[in-house]
């Protein structure tokens, strides 16, 4: 028995979902994460709730984007439908053994793929809105993605156990101590009506008046730690340069600079990736616009691995997210994609709210 896999379920199943008896709880993961999969299926019998293991196989994608014709990339998945309309929780155990597998595959197909479950998915997001739906998502070590962050399997292991402070005895306790912390500051944030992102080539504006800030403390993405808000969707004026390449379908789109005009981008530029950078921004209605703005918090998580599931967690760093709003209940745009990048803050970069600075350098400049 791994300990890690162990408080790993622990902290999924008691903790993020917090499964109740008579629960139906969806537990997803390619075939590869059997091991986690197996500790989570049996901390949600613990927990009395109605555990369903629904493997995927990795290659399985590969295979569908190759052979699909226009019909079948336009029909929803009847799986996702079952499990949108019937389950209550989804504990998804995220993993690849090649992350450059759809490189290839042409963006109009990736894109007509996620128009046909975007009825699923605003069925979920109404579901999450009313209370009758719970989800979290976590990583699991593989040598695709410790290739891709450049360490080990051993290397990447420890990284992301100790960036979920699993090698914390409790790490429970931990995770509600920094859920507290970071409390303080989205309260103190939602006095505000005006973020303002300020770092080299970038002087970014957005009004947030009428939103609120999100505590991501664990209970949908594992590891966590950020804080984020859905900026009103026509107010984003300035230009915003990034530190760290977009990752989208395996491709790298490198420094990547945008120029926005009441809240849409009109210029952009990247010096790798540009030709699929247009046809992101220009693939849907919504997808210039930004549906998310948020500060990285996670001080373990402190290298650039390829993985936004941990990578938009980085302490020092801010990231946006151009394309569906991060939170449906107050964000509008429900463009089918969401392109999270980031920025490094370290190098001077600085925050404002309200004109008032409250963050530096990559920190908090006052106590929270």
């Amino acid at each position: 028995m791994n300990i890690y896999h162990e408080r790993l379920a622990k902290v999924l199943v008691n903790y993020s979902i917090e499964v109740k008896p008579g629960m139906n709880v969806g537990i997803v993961g390619i075939t590869e994460t059997e091991p986690v999969m197996m500790e989570v299926y049996k901390e949600v019998l613990k927990a009395g709730g109605h555990p369903a293991l629904m493997p995927q196989y990795a290659h399985a994608n590969e295979l569908f984007f190759e052979f699909a014709n226009d019909d079948q990339l336009d029909k929803s998945d009847l799986l996702y439908e079952l499990f949108a309309k019937n389950f209550d929780a989804m504990i998804n155990i995220w993993a690849d053994v090649n992350t450059k597998c759809l490189t290839n595959v042409p963006p109009e197909k990736l894109a007509k793929r996620q128009m046909a479950n975007k009825p699923l998915r605003e069925i979920l997001q109404e579901r999450e809105r009313n209370g009758k739906y719970k989800w979290v998502l976590t990583g699991y070590p593989t040598d695709a993605r410790a290739q891709d962050a450049g360490m080990s399997l051993y290397e990447y292991e420890n990284f992301i156990y100790k960036a979920a402070l699993l090698d914390r005895e409790d790490p429970v306790a931990e995770w509600k101590n920094i859920s507290e912390k970071q409390e303080k500051v989205c309260k103190w944030l939602n006095k505000r009506e005006e973020l303002r992102y300020v770092g080299l080539d970038t002087d970014l504006t957005f009004s947030t008046k009428g939103r609120y800030w999100i505590n991501c403390d664990g209970k949908r993405n594992f590891p966590d730690g950020e804080v984020f808000t859905c900026p009103v969707e026509d107010s984003g004026n300035g230009k915003i340069r990034f530190t760290y390449p977009l990752i989208y379908m395996g491709n790298e789109i490198e420094d990547v600079s945008l120029t926005f005009k009441d809240g849409e981008v009109k210029d952009f530029s990247a010096k790798k990736g540009e030709p699929l950078l247009r046809k992101l921004l220009d693939s849907e209605e919504g997808a210039r616009r930004v549906g998310e703005a948020a500060i990285g918090t996670n001080y373990g998580t402190n290298r650039f691995t390829k993985n936004m599931l941990y990578d938009e967690k980085i302490g020092g760093t801010i990231h946006i997210a151009l394309g569906f709003s991060a939170e449906p209940s107050m964000g509008k745009n429900k463009a089918p994609i969401h392109l999270d990048i980031l920025k490094d803050m370290k190098d001077g970069g600085k925050i404002y709210a309200d004109d008032e600075l409250f963050y530096e350098n990559g920190k908090f400049t006052m106590e929270f």
